[in-house]
């Protein structure tokens, strides 16, 4: 079923199986058909989904409660129920790309008679989020950069570029489809490339590469989801025109004495085999000089990194000698070689690349926490760096692209299983706006300051006591604040549960000492205990306790009480007989639509408009 936003029709009504009472097993076999709920829809809220109904609301008061994920548990509060009405509502827009639904161990549904004995199984229900195509692709890189030898045919393959969009997969929200829009420059044709619209494939489509008149092209390519007709992304494919060797070799008269010139004599002979030596012009050892395997060139490489904001040009002298003196004295040759350093983006620099800032858990969203940049090495070229944070696990944090000022987009929690020793770690970018962006990377560790936000609860929520010289029962107490908010502890027992037991504290106040001071006939009781932290803040916790009717510590319960609860289904059923009898059925609302299951299960074929007859009902 679909629940339109803003809709104001009646709403859709779940109804609980009958309950069978007694220590009898249920079948849970029926399938509650999933409510289909649209991501991103507007408010105002809270917005309601379905109503949850017991079949027992017409004999005894019901109240309804939700558990699980979105409801007591993380994102705490995302659904809401009525406790009276049973109405089901969502407090807030749901994003399918942060969880596409909440599934049956997830979010569960209870109906509790106030005051009777009767207790619904729990309503197992899906929320499926309805994916809306709010995300627009993205490319993998920007740019992409290729090459392509320039005696290239049309058709040759270059390189590919990709797209990915958070989108419901394998869905036309996400069916990207790529474009050229532009080609710089346009020559020798405006359409030198062409590109493959579903798998993004860059082909060379038309001939007159030439890597001479142009050494690199500049493509402006788009990606469009919705089979191209959608959200539109943008960037680049910068392709490097390669050379294929297509000049012819050249004559040219050198002064003696330069590098690769070769002697008169046979180069397959050892007198014409030659050795190099760089002998000047290299103080820190920045190169090496080699003969290659032919013995006759020589190779020169760079032995350590260089660096073109320090130095950009270095004249080397090289000198080259025979392996096999010559029969008569020559003078040696040389050559000088100027290395011209290129350019090349450096990647920003944080400083310090970890950074370690201690700051309380509990500070005030939009609150400032601190100012972290890096800074370009790149001193020749004028460039910008801008920031944004890459590894954010609880996403806690924002960072202003342009400063790097980082605050508090969301409350933080040193509690937190993304919070390891006090630490929470976060992976920040900086990234330069050349034509091929370098990224920087730096880490800001949080150390959080513990404060006084979760109040102490019992460990045990079950215990079995004899109601004869009982013995005392220890409790145990967690708190997940540090030792400075947590015990000594204080205990008080609340409400009637004073009139039968005493709590008090063990002799290092971390532990509890319930005993039971009456005696008390069999059967379960509710105690409650509010437990309190050394600053006073407190949580009332509720221990089922069930009685047994015994001496001291052995305790033995005996089958009276499971007897007793047998006999409960056949009492409620005579009474919802009688009831019948007396009052009748309500007729439901014309636009009511009921679910109804009976023991053996059901699904949607079960369904029946306006009428509270069940399965089982019809099958007679």
């Amino acid at each position: 079923m679909t629940v339109k936003p803003g809709a104001s029709l009646s709403l859709p009504v779940l109804n609980f199986p009958k309950s069978s009472g007694g220590l009898k097993r249920r079948k849970r076999d029926w399938v509650i058909p999933p409510i289909n709920f649209p991501e991103n829809a507007r408010g105002p809220f809270p917005k309601n989904m379905v109503q949850i109904k017991s079949s027992n609301d017409k004999e005894v008061k019901i109240q309804y409660s939700i558990t699980g994920t979105g409801a007591d548990l993380p994102p705490v509060g995302l659904f809401t129920v009525d406790k009276n009405s049973g109405i089901l509502y969502v407090t807030q827009t749901l994003d399918r790309e942060k969880k596409d639904q909440y599934i049956v161990r997830f979010l569960l549904a209870h109906a509790v008679a106030v005051g009777a004995g009767i207790a619904e199984v729990p309503m197992e229900i899906i929320v499926k989020v309805i994916d809306m195509n709010d995300n627009k692709p993205v490319f993998t890189q920007d740019p992409f950069t290729g090459t392509v030898p320039e005696a290239s045919k049309p058709g040759d393959e270059v390189m590919q570029v990709t797209a990915t969009d958070a989108d419901e997969e394998d869905s036309a929200n996400s069916d990207v489809r790529y474009t050229i829009l532009s080609q710089e420059p346009p020559l020798p044709s405006p359409n030198m490339f062409v590109i493959n619209p579903v798998t993004g494939g860059i082909r060379v489509n038309a001939p007159g590469l030439d890597r001479e008149k142009i050494p690199k092209y500049t493509l402006a390519i788009q990606a469009a989801d919705m089979e191209g007709n959608g959200l539109t992304s943008f960037g680049k494919a910068i392709i490097t025109v390669t050379d294929s060797n297509d000049n012819p070799s050249y004559t040219v008269s050198v002064p003696e004495n330069k590098v690769d010139v070769t002697d008169g004599d046979d180069p397959h002979s050892s007198p014409c085999s030659t050795t190099y030596k760089i002998v000047d012009g290299d103080t820190q050892g920045l190169f090496s000089g080699s003969t290659g395997p032919s013995k006759l060139e020589g190779i020169i490489t760079t032995a350590k990194p260089l660096d073109f904001e320090k130095k950009n040009k270095y004249t080397l002298l090289v000198t080259v000698q025979n392996e096999v003196p010559f029969a008569i004295s020559l003078p040696t040759s040389t050559a000088t070689v100027v290395v011209n350093v290129e350019d090349v983006n450096e990647a920003p620099v944080f400083t310090p690349v970890e950074k370690i800032i201690r700051k309380p858990e509990d500070l005030p969203v939009d609150s400032d926490l601190v100012l972290y940049t890096a800074t370009d090495p790149d001193t020749a070229r004028n460039q910008k760096v801008t920031y944004k944070i890459r590894n954010d696990p609880a996403g806690w944090l924002n960072i202003n692209k342009d400063t790097g000022l980082i605050k508090v987009k969301s409350l933080m929690d040193r509690e937190s299983t993304f919070v390891q020793d006090n630490k929470y770690s976060v992976v920040v970018l900086g990234i330069d706006n050349d034509e091929i962006p370098a990224t920087g990377t730096g880490t800001l560790i949080i150390e959080l300051e513990d404060v006084n936000d979760n109040a102490p609860t019992i460990d045990e929520s079950v215990i079995r006591v004899c109601n004869k010289e009982s013995s005392p029962q220890l409790l145990s107490v967690t708190d997940k604040d540090s030792t400075g908010f947590a015990a000594p502890y204080t205990v008080q027992l609340q409400g009637s549960s004073h009139s039968s037991w005493t709590a008090r504290m063990n002799d290092t106040k971390t532990g509890i000492i319930l005993t039971l001071k009456t005696v008390l006939d069999s059967g379960d009781y509710m105690v409650v205990l509010r437990v309190s932290d050394n600053q006073g803040l407190h949580h009332d916790s509720t221990i089922q306790a069930s009685v047994c009717d015994c001496k001291g510590a052995d305790v033995q319960c005996t089958d009276e009480a499971a007897l007793c609860l047998c006999c409960a289904p056949v009492l409620s059923l005579l009474l919802l007989m009688f009831l019948r009898k007396r009052g009748g059925e309500k007729e439901p609302q014309e636009d009511d639509v009921i679910y109804y299951y009976d023991e053996e299960g059901g699904g949607e074929d079960d369904q029946v408009k306006g009428t509270h007859q069940t399965s089982s009902e019809q099958a007679h």
